[in-house]
């Protein structure tokens, strides 16, 4: 029964319109790092990027390298919206976006990840086979349906991401309003307004429709009776966040996903009539490669499910450790500012220096730093790496003091700890962080 369910044809126009929605805004998001200076800010200027703990292989290209680089991705998205060589082109962007995901920390953003996640899926899903340069040069691989499959991994995969974004609101900096106060603080010099969003009945506003929102929004969408209020709350929600926020191509690309929740022939009427046939059969194609397509859907969303509820498994509050918070869908939970102190000492000598911050990391990583334990731990181990090129084997002490969510200010690291002789480990609490107060 299942199998008759899964691997049923429906139309594909969704994918098709998506595949071009997609297209284009990665190829904005690739030449917009460029034109705005992403690039030289994020890759360029900082003496080191904090890769990902594990993938320090991963480096920024010399000069002005990464500058073409991006120009590359971008035209790979533009193919991908064309549907020219489009696998590759889908599979080239993937590659080339997720190796900048794992270089870099200073900008980590959940929409990174949920844009190198869907890479991965449009890889395999046939998103070419119809409206594509592909499908005119070769018209055997042309076809105007789909398996279900293909529809259920991408509603699975966005009812994951929206269902943990809630659940992650559930505590009380979130409902008492104090973090979209803080929130919104930052934005009292916007114009026109800025002063309307210090309003406290635009912050509890933004507590209960933002943790609704996330929580219901693909069940009223998947209902047809609740969908076009669940698209006119999200087209609300997301340019609001567009506006305010300014977090890039993802509320465009969310409200993309939105055509596959309205009815196959109602896209094919408005994006595709006259451009390709709309399928209307119920044919059910069972592949010979049946088990291992069972086998991979399973696996991929066995991960997604366990990897935002990892950071349960450490001690303490995520919130403070950040042990577990990247890759979980903890979004805009959390405002966080302190300040840290390194101190070298080198061995066998009462010899002590407190290191410069500036002298290497830009502004923007020197605000990230002073809260976050693992780029803590490597900037230690960055100074330790320096210092043993000099031929002088150092001690690190740090002192880090950490706000959260205007908290006072808590010592972060325990400053009797030599960071630089301490090992990483991805799978365990480390217990130089000092227990937290948080309530």
């Amino acid at each position: 029964m299942l199998n008759k369910w899964f691997f049923t044809r429906i139309d594909n126009s969704a994918l098709v319109v998506f595949r071009v929605l997609f297209g284009f805004l990665i190829a904005v998001e690739a030449f917009g790092a460029i034109f705005t200076g992403w690039i030289k800010r994020t890759l360029i200027e900082p003496q080191e990027t904090f890769n990902f703990i594990g993938f320090e292989f991963l480096q920024p290209l010399p000069g002005n390298g990464m500058l073409y680089y991006y120009a590359v991705m971008g035209m790979f998205g533009i193919f991908v919206m064309l549907g020219y060589r489009y696998r590759v082109s889908i599979i080239a962007y993937g590659i080339m976006w997720t190796a900048v995901y794992l270089m870099q920390k200073s900008s980590y953003n959940n929409h990174y990840y949920l844009l190198m996640l869907l890479c991965i899926l449009m890889a395999f899903f046939p998103a070419h086979r119809s409206f594509s340069l592909d499908a005119r040069r070769n018209p055997a691989i042309r076809s105007i349906s789909m398996p279900r499959w293909v529809w259920v991994t991408i509603v699975l995969q966005l009812f994951i991401v929206y269902t943990y974004a809630a659940i992650a609101k559930i505590y009380p900096d979130w409902f008492n309003g104090t973090f979209p106060r803080l929130l919104m603080a930052g934005k009292k010099d916007y114009w026109l307004v800025g002063e309307f969003l210090q309003q406290n009945w635009v912050h509890q506003s933004m507590v209960w429709y933002g943790f609704f929102f996330d929580l219901l929004v693909i069940p009223l969408l998947l209902w047809k009776r609740t969908r076009l209020f669940a698209f006119i709350a999200a087209v609300f929600f997301h340019l609001f966040n567009s506006f305010v926020l300014h977090i890039g191509i993802f509320p465009y690309l969310a409200l993309a996903f939105t055509i596959f929740f309205f009815s196959s022939r109602t896209i094919h009427s408005l994006f595709l009539r006259g451009r390709k046939e709309y399928y209307g059969g119920n044919e059910i194609i069972v592949p010979a490669h049946k088990n291992l397509l069972m086998f991979l859907f399973s696996g991929w969303f066995l991960v997604q499910i366990a990897l935002p509820l990892r950071h349960h498994f450490f001690e303490d509050n995520v919130l403070w450790t950040e042990e577990g918070h990247r890759l979980s869908w903890r979004m805009m939970l959390r405002s966080k500012g302190g300040s840290s102190t390194f101190k070298v000492v080198e061995k066998g000598t009462t010899d002590t220096i407190y290191v410069k911050k500036q002298d290497y990391l830009t502004q923007k990583q020197m605000r990230a730093i002073n809260s976050k334990p693992d780029m803590i731990w490597q900037f230690a181990h960055r100074l330790k790496r320096e210092y043993a090129e000099q031929g002088k084997d150092i001690q690190v002490f740090v002192n880090a003091k950490v706000m959260v969510n205007g908290r006072p200010s808590q010592t972060l690291i325990n400053p009797k700890v030599d960071l630089a002789a301490e090992k990483w480990r991805h799978f365990k609490h480390h217990d130089w962080i000092l227990p937290s107060k948080l309530e």
